[in-house]
């Protein structure tokens, strides 16, 4: 699915109607999904514009979440307008600045920029989460199935389908928590924007948030499917969320179950933007996140599940889908 980026037909009205008539609409960005972003520019002040057009996309969870984070301090972006029917939504222009490329250009800064951003988690789970779907063990299994409709397949594997879930079972019980907090879901570098002279964290891609433990999300910052993230900084950064919060070994060991379960569900959400989608960017960023999660694999609570993989996807094969599939 090649992303269009010419700007929506219904966008100069839309912009017209709420302020911004004649203002110049530059391509900023599409993603993994139907939704593409412009920067609405308009003399010295500009706006971002969301298209998420129906029937593939829908802006309410969005706006949703953005102002539940809004009402309690977090920065998502302001909402200048929406139009829910058309998927037209016009919002906070946070610049440039991504947490990403902020540690590409210094290394340096690395480490108190994850501090940042882990210190915002901390602060995110002293709210009961908002009214969202439950991120309960039937939507973990339902996602770490992924891996085995989309990356097994691609690489002609047939493999226990049924043993797969049990594995799970035996772990997930990990995974349980007692109040569930807000879970972001897509917590990461590239969705972490510096925003003014004060460089807080912007939040951006959260439309998929749900009620669930407190660890995912700090999975999501560190163990990134985007970029190599040392395993001495995950490991000083889970001692600083811990330190704060005062988590003991059961939310480590949820830390690692739900490693597992994201990593794997990863794999497969990248092989099915390939094979789908035809996005064959995606295959390419799988051996990192083999590598996350045969990390995650070896700790002892995993071992049902890594005894699984060790059954039925050998270790050569465990890589890019697309090449391997080109052997």
């Amino acid at each position: 699915m090649a992303i269009d980026m010419i700007p929506p037909p219904d966008a100069p009205a839309f912009l017209a109607v709420n302020g911004w008539g004649g203002a110049t609409v530059l391509p900023l960005a599409g993603d993994a999904s139907f939704r593409r972003y412009f920067r609405v520019v308009d003399g010295a002040r500009s706006a971002v514009l969301m298209d998420a057009p129906p029937p593939h996309e829908d802006p309410r969870p969005f706006l949703a979440v953005a102002r539940w984070l809004t009402e309690r301090g977090f920065g998502a972006p302001a909402i200048h307008a929406a139009d829910e029917e058309r998927g037209l939504v016009l919002i906070e222009d946070f610049g440039d600045d991504r947490m990403r490329e902020a540690i590409d250009a210094d290394p340096q800064v690395a480490m108190s920029l994850y501090a940042n951003a882990v210190d915002v988690l901390v602060a995110l789970r002293a709210h009961p989460a908002g009214d969202w779907r439950p991120y309960d063990r039937a939507e973990l299994q339902r996602e770490a199935a992924l891996l085995v409709e989309w990356y097994c397949p691609a690489l002609g594997l047939t493999v226990d389908a049924d043993g797969y879930v049990a594995a799970w079972d035996a772990v997930l019980a990990h995974a349980t928590y007692d109040r569930a907090v807000t879970v972001l879901r897509d917590y990461h570098v590239e969705n972490l924007m510096l925003v003014g002279a004060s460089r807080s964290l912007g939040l951006l891609d959260f439309q998929d948030a749900l009620a669930g433990h407190a660890a995912y999300d700090l999975v999501s910052l560190l163990q990134d499917a985007r970029r190599d993230v040392d395993p001495e900084l995950e490991t000083a950064m889970l001692a600083r969320y811990r330190d704060v919060t005062g988590e003991g070994e059961a939310f480590l060991r949820a830390y690692h179950v739900l490693g597992a379960q994201r990593n794997a569900k990863i794999i497969g959400i990248f092989t099915r933007l390939w094979k789908r989608d035809g996005k064959a960017r995606y295959p390419s960023l799988c051996p990192r996140v083999w590598t996350y999660l045969e990390r995650d694999l070896a700790q002892p609570e995993l071992a049902p599940v890594a005894a699984w993989f060790d059954a039925n996807i050998p270790p050569h094969l465990r890589g890019d889908p697309l090449a391997l599939s080109e052997r």
